[in-house]
């Protein structure tokens, strides 16, 4: 899943040094940690957050495939 976050993220900057992931829990549930450049956080967000939505859908699709539950955060 982490691997599926990153090559979307560097598909989507410039930057593709600075795209980082980490994963945390926060007691039954996964939180998938994206951070970009400052500069280029809008375009991982996207208009009215549709891409940001787009991820956080595909996220939970994926985990629930596994029995889990996960989200996504863009920092």
């Amino acid at each position: 899943m982490q691997d599926l976050i990153e090559y979307i993220a560097r598909s989507l900057v410039d930057d593709t040094d600075a795209v980082r992931v980490t994963v945390s829990r926060d007691r039954a549930m996964k939180i998938y940690k994206l951070a970009v450049a400052p500069d280029e956080t809008g375009r991982v967000i996207g208009k009215d957050g549709k891409i940001a939505n787009a991820l956080r859908v595909l996220i939970r699709a994926a985990a629930t495939r596994t029995g889990e539950h996960a989200t996504l955060k863009i920092m």
